[in-house]
């Protein structure tokens, strides 16, 4: 793979959107709201709607695709082939969740693919992905340390606030070190791209991902050292440089995002079969 496919990010863009404009509070309400509802439905139109006002909401971030088209690729390459060893670990599960068997194509043993295991699959990957957009609104439109603030605001300790700022600050960072240990596995002559053997490129990516976790950790390490030298954790509060206020139009968002969940709990609870199923 070349370098310059690796130009992507997971930080915080201020692209000055309307959704920049609402508190960390609301979004990571709305985040939360949104795994809910996506844990407590398998009904591919509900999954459906949120896949597509996700990237909606995706685009009205105004970052641009490039920068996270190789995460949403990427993302939709690892369902896949979580869709391709699901049916491979339980090739009748479709069938066994709705109680009917239509076979679509015969294969040896138990692997036959059915309609119903294949609608299966397809609502569960759906299902996953859906999650996928939402999370980078989060990311991209949310300022780390507004964020922190917001939370401590709120209740939340401040150390802990402190992490999930500190956690938000270091994915940016954790993608850097990620590109950089490619380049140089790149100039050791190992090779990522779709001419090398399958094997090869998991061999490959393991050779980044060992460097990534150490030095990761030892990132961890000096952050750490250079907060308690400065006698982070000594005082029960702390100040913060970004702090914005619940506004109305965050109480007003944060009401419908209540409203969608109890709605969403109240489907989960009345509905009788697992899994919608149209046929």
């Amino acid at each position: 793979m070349k370098a310059s496919k690796m130009k992507f990010g997971i930080n915080y863009i201020d692209t000055k959107s309307p959704l920049h404009a609402l508190n960390g509070i609301t979004k990571f309400a709305l985040f939360m709201a949104w795994v809910t509802v996506v844990l407590t439905t398998f009904d591919l139109r509900i999954i459906v709607g949120m896949v597509a006002i996700g990237l909606a909401l995706l685009k009205m971030t105004g970052v641009a695709f490039r920068v996270y088209k190789p995460l949403l690729l990427g993302t939709l390459s690892v369902l896949s082939m979580n869709a391709v060893f699901m049916f491979l670990v339980a090739p009748q599960q479709g069938a066994e969740w709705i109680g009917t068997t239509t076979e679509l194509i015969k294969l040896p043993g138990n692997y036959s693919l059915t309609q119903e295991t294949l609608f299966y699959l397809v609502t569960v990957t759906l299902k996953y992905f859906s999650m996928f957009p939402i999370a980078l609104v989060f990311v991209f439109t949310t300022h780390p340390t507004e964020f922190a603030s917001s939370l401590n605001r709120i209740g939340v300790p401040y150390k802990i606030a402190y992490a999930v700022s500190l956690t938000l600050r270091y994915l940016p960072e954790v993608k850097n070190d990620f590109v950089n240990i490619m380049h140089a596995q790149q100039a050791r002559g190992v090779d990522f791209s779709k001419n090398a053997p399958l094997m090869a490129r998991f061999k490959g990516v393991a050779k980044i991902l060992i460097p990534l976790i150490f030095s990761s950790l030892d990132r961890a390490d000096e952050i750490s050292n250079a907060m308690t030298l400065r006698g982070f954790g000594r005082n029960k509060s702390r100040t913060w440089y970004n702090y914005r206020p619940l506004a109305n139009k965050d109480w007003l968002a944060l009401a419908g995002i209540t409203v969608v969940v109890g709605l969403a709990i109240y489907k989960r609870s009345v509905e009788t079969a697992a899994i919608w199923y149209p046929f």
